[in-house]
């Protein structure tokens, strides 16, 4: 079942606004749980969760910088 664009920029808002904040929030919470490692592999760490975010909502996310597709001009 695929979403409608507009279902998609209204989900990719929600993700951005409110779940990305909050993963961001759960990371930085995990790593600071754990004794500070090295400034190289803190740095990995952060830089592979910043990826991996974006992994699950690739779908949504994707043609919504450009025009609707279904929309009458």
């Amino acid at each position: 079942m695929a979403l409608s664009y507009k279902a998609r920029r209204r989900w990719s808002l929600v993700i951005l606004l409110v779940g990305l904040p909050l993963y961001v929030i759960a990371c930085v919470t995990v790593l600071n749980w754990l004794d500070r490692p090295p400034f190289w592999l803190e740095l990995v760490v952060y830089v592979a969760l910043g990826v991996v975010w974006a992994l699950p909502f690739k779908f949504v996310f994707k043609g919504i910088g450009q025009p609707d597709p279904d929309a009458e001009e």
